[in-house]
């Protein structure tokens, strides 16, 4: 250990005599204090351009962490956005679901009311055909009480023949009534009746 620090520091007292011999040629001095200064001033440029580098990349982390907030803000926007859509899209369904409901009530409602007027308009047609049948029959019984002077009663029983006799120029009324077991007889006393 004590040699190689012998030997280290006779070799550096030679390398410092070669140092000193070359410093003390004055041109050497200035070329390398010409170096040192380039030296320096390439130092100074390096540390300026490291400053501005380390600046610009600060720059650049800052825009970058303002746009992942933007991103985050928008993503959570478009959430936000999205779930306002979908709700405001389930209110519709909704509502159109309703409204189908409210168009089929009125559906069957328009449904009943063909029925109701399909039914009035039957009986609108048997009124109609009653009423025809009335007259029809008015008709004919005007036509036996001008013709035979007898107005029979229709509503009866079957069995038995009953009515008016009219006698307009006495303008009097009686009342008849037959038994329709024997039809000769019957007949026989309608001719009587009428003549």
């Amino acid at each position: 250990g004590e040699a190689s620090r012998k030997m280290n520091l006779d070799e550096l007292i030679a390398h410092s005599k070669d140092l000193v011999q070359s410093l003390s040629e004055e041109k050497d001095v200035a070329n390398l204090k010409h170096l040192l200064r380039q030296s320096n001033s390439l130092l100074y440029q390096s540390e300026i351009h490291f400053n501005e580098t380390r600046n610009s990349i600060e720059e650049c982390e800052k825009e970058i962490d303002t746009c992942k907030k933007k991103a985050a803000e928008a993503v959570s926007d478009s959430g936000e956005e999205l779930k306002l859509l979908q709700e405001e899209l389930e209110a519709e369904q909704q509502l159109e679901a309703k409204l189908r409901e409210e168009l089929r009530y009125v559906y069957l409602e328009i449904d009943e009311l063909e029925k109701q007027m399909e039914c009035a308009e039957e009986e609108r047609k048997s009124v109609k055909k009653v009423e025809r049948d009335q007259e029809r029959l008015e008709k004919k019984l005007s036509l036996y009480a001008s013709i035979a002077n007898i107005v029979p009663n229709l509503d009866d029983d079957p069995s038995r023949i009953s009515g008016h006799i009219v006698d307009r120029e006495r303008k009097e009324v009686k009342k008849f009534e037959l038994d329709c077991s024997k039809s000769y007889d019957t007949c026989d006393q309608l001719w009587k009746m009428i003549n």
